[in-house]
């Protein structure tokens, strides 16, 4: 890990082997997920490493294990990125005679969980997570073994490297790199073209691997016409667009997953029987 070295100098209390120790503890950050403080107790497992290197004292330890046992829940594959700050933070407490705001190290992870959370959620779950569910499914619906393998690399790569590099960028940058960032609008900017790329990549998989036609044709005196025919003169796949707009209606109406798929399955039956589908 000679990248993430560089971030560390002689004057450093915590250890390259530390930093490498808390990188991998990162990875089990839901773990130990709870409903009342999210992900405080992976987060706090994760900065265990350093806060025995700075914290020898058994009281100062508890105090610091205390401290960031505290709300805590931003998405996974970023959470380096706050931990590389609150090791900063942590060891300027430790090297500081006096002055030092303990507070603001808990203040720091409330205010980087909402902007990194947003960040995150729209890259690995809105962008990366449909491509590779779209290229991945694409493979193994024609038998594929590349499809799981592509799978897992297209989603994983990038998230290897953000959090590798995640945690050397927050201890050296730390919350002045978002106040920059968000200040500019890059945030945003960056988020914006997660968003579309990820309807883009979503309209593609709806055109691709939603199967909803039908076969019912009209007749009229000597005169036959497709139904299906007509539909695809007005716009192409335009039965599973709606399908799947009409999906997505009822979800955010609150109906459950399981029984939207029930539904599914019994109007295809009944649909089927009648001869529509």
């Amino acid at each position: 890990m000679a990248h993430l070295d560089d971030a560390y100098t002689e004057n450093s209390l915590v250890t390259k082997s530390d930093m490498r120790k808390t990188f991998w503890r990162s990875f089990p950050l839901q773990g130990c997920f709870n409903y009342e403080r999210m992900q405080n107790v992976g987060f706090c497992y994760s900065m265990i490493p350093v806060l025995k290197r700075l914290y020898p004292e058994k009281e100062e330890a508890r105090e610091a294990l205390k401290r960031h046992l505290s709300f805590f829940n931003t998405t996974p594959q970023m959470v380096s990125f706050i931990t590389g700050a609150c090791v900063a933070l942590e060891e300027e407490n430790k090297k500081s005679k006096e002055g030092f705001d303990i507070e603001s190290i808990t203040a720091l992870k409330a205010a980087l969980m909402g902007p990194i959370a947003g960040i995150g959620d729209s890259f690995f779950w809105g962008t990366f997570r449909i491509i590779a569910a779209g290229v991945g499914c694409g493979l193994a619906s024609k038998g594929s073994l590349l499809g799981a393998v592509l799978f897992l690399l297209i989603f994983n790569i990038p998230h290897y490297l953000v959090r590798y590099y995640g945690l050397k960028l927050g201890y050296k940058s730390g919350i002045t790199f978002i106040e920059t960032a968000q200040a500019s609008g890059m945030i945003q900017i960056l988020t914006n073209c997660a968003k579309i790329i990820g309807l883009c990549v979503v309209g593609a998989m709806i055109a691709s691997m939603v199967a909803f036609k039908t076969p019912l044709v009209l007749t009229m005196g000597e005169t036959s016409v497709e139904i299906q025919g007509v539909f695809d003169q007005i716009l192409p796949k335009v039965l599973p667009l709606l399908l799947t707009f009409g999906i997505y209606g009822l979800l955010k109406k609150g109906y459950k997953t399981v029984t939207v798929m029930l539904g599914i399955i019994a109007a295809g039956i009944a649909c089927a029987f009648f001869g529509i589908l």
